[in-house]
């Protein structure tokens, strides 16, 4: 039946698997939410637009399904550009659906509540593209647009606005919903074979992962093995090898021998990676050999040397396709297990001199989770370290704002992702002291929803990293102090529990109480701890 522009939209995503929506209604987006409930979908009440757009992010990386956000005009589209750009930047499936100024209305700049001087260019700077649905069947085309562009390519955020005045004209409904796109691959044809002939020749392939291959992560795993490759991951791709593997460099590549590593491959092969400069921190990677480019993102094939071979794929496929055709292979190649040992010892021992503490902290934490644990880190010092010396058995574990770089990210993603997993899955976050401060309010909705969620605070009472960064540069440290409120009394304000482990032993003992209680729990740490 004929209903609302802005009740059919809820409809629609839920006829094509959307269950949940964050987001916080207005006066311009009410008809956004007429028929939400009615659609059977769930919305979660965020403090902040910024936490409801770390929220849609978090579920959407913890579910592999697209994280849906609904905004008001102006403020509220400029309070999640932030969540988007960070979208951007990690290749997170996230639907921004917005109100804007009526269709007479748009770029008069007549001084309108909320208005914006062009708010869908706004929006487009820190996403994959931006539009604006002048009637029904716009909007229709375009939401089915973004869920099939994330099905088929890199997954980045998108964001649709809808006049006010069309939000609320009755109209049909949507039209059915879209069969799956197939983005399998039977076959690569003579490329494969040209491929194939490069890895099994070569005598020190290097595999480097990043997160767009994530989902072949078994296969990887067969890959590596059965042409005797040495391996690093990106920070995003931690966990596609496992951490024991014995020719597995793990997430490394920052410190500045891994150039000398790169450097001795005869081969690179770079599946779902475009090892982005926040991958190395340096101006080249260090490897001067061929290479195998495989990304769903053609732009990235466009890197490299004349003479690499490119597949345009998802990387599952690509390994897929690889493992049966090297089934009978037998590896012969001149890496040495001992050597890769030795070098994983002195990088964490490097890693150990830069950040003492913090490395107890983090395989004490290692020890207290359960294997299975999603984390949700912010830009902070615990997790700089954790990145590189933190096992995972798999893909998928840890959630980083990389690239962007955005602080407050944690707990709103964490938030997200707890609710996508559900009850029985364990989720934690960890912030930084400075970083809490951006989405502190999102707890809120933590203590609402009686989210089992642990939230590690990491205070140092100062911005440590800017801090080393102006002694390295030799400015002396300023305006990085910070006077922080009495956390555990602000946590209990809002609801949650608080604990403050005087030691390690502590920590852990605190941190599986914090899993099995019914709402989040606050686990304030300093360097006193060790």
């Amino acid at each position: 039946m004929d209903r609302p522009l802005g009740a059919q939209i809820s409809h629609m995503l839920n006829a094509r698997g959307v269950s949940h929506i964050f987001g916080i209604p207005g006066v311009h987006n009410v008809e956004l939410y007429r028929g939400i409930e009615e659609a059977g979908i769930t919305h979660t009440l965020a403090r902040h637009e910024q936490g409801a757009g770390f929220m849609a992010d978090g579920y959407a990386r913890a579910t592999g399904r697209p994280g849906v956000a609904y905004v008001i005009t102006g403020p509220g589209i400029c309070n999640i550009m932030t969540p988007m750009g960070q979208a951007y930047s990690d290749s997170v499936p996230m639907l921004v659906v917005s109100s804007c100024l009526n269709r007479a209305e748009l770029g008069m700049n007549r001084g309108e509540l909320h208005e914006m001087k062009n708010q869908e260019i706004a929006a487009e700077t820190v996403c994959d593209w931006s539009r604006t649905a002048m009637d029904a069947a716009g909007a229709y085309e375009l939401v089915d647009r973004a869920l099939i562009e994330f099905q088929t390519s890199r997954a980045r955020p998108k964001h649709i606005q809808i006049p006010i005045e069309v939000l609320g004209q009755p109209v049909p409904p949507a039209p059915p919903a879209f069969v799956p796109v197939d983005v399998g691959e039977d076959s690569y044809g003579r490329s494969m074979e040209v491929a194939l002939d490069m890895m099994t020749a070569a005598r020190r392939p290097m595999f480097l992962f990043g997160g767009g291959a994530a989902a072949g992560w078994e296969d990887a795993r067969r890959v590596t093995a059965m042409l005797g490759a040495a391996s690093f991951t990106s920070y995003a791709g931690c966990g596609i090898i496992a951490d024991d593997d014995p020719l597995h460099f793990g997430s490394y590549l920052a410190r500045p021998g891994a150039a000398d590593i790169l450097a001795e491959a005869d081969l690179m092969i770079l599946v779902g990676t475009e090892l982005a400069h926040v991958d190395r921190w340096r101006d080249h990677p260090g490897h001067d050999c061929p290479a195998i480019h495989v990304d769903i993102d053609p732009q990235k094939l466009a890197r490299g040397g004349p003479g690499d071979q490119r597949f345009h794929t998802r990387a599952e496929n690509w390994l897929a396709t690889l493992a049966d055709k090297l089934s009978a292979h037998v590896a012969d190649t001149d890496w040495s297990t001992a050597d890769v040992e030795r070098t994983k010892r002195r990088w964490k021992a490097e890693v150990e001199a830069e950040t003492p503490p913090l490395t107890t902290i983090c395989d004490a934490l290692h020890a207290a989770l359960p294997d299975d644990t999603v984390i949700y880190s912010d830009m902070t010092q615990l997790a700089y370290t954790a990145k590189e010396v933190y096992p995972l058995n798999r893909p998928g574990l840890w959630h980083h704002p990389n690239g962007f770089g955005t602080l407050g990210y944690a707990l709103p993603a964490a938030i997200g992702g707890k609710i996508g997993l559900g009850p029985d899955r364990p989720v934690i976050a960890i912030a930084g002291d400075y970083g809490f401060h951006y989405t502190m309010q999102e707890l809120g909705v933590a203590v609402e929803l009686e989210l089992c969620l642990p939230i590690i605070l990491w205070d140092n009472a100062k911005l440590g990293a800017i801090e080393r960064s102006m002694i390295e540069s030799q400015i002396a440290p300023n305006a990085v102090i910070a006077r922080n409120p009495d956390f555990q009394k602000l946590a209990e304000a809002f609801g949650a529990r608080a604990v403050a482990p005087a030691t390690l032993n502590d920590f852990q003992r605190d941190m599986t109480t914090a899993l099995n209680h019914k709402g989040p729990t606050l686990i304030y740490l300093t360097p006193d701890i060790v």
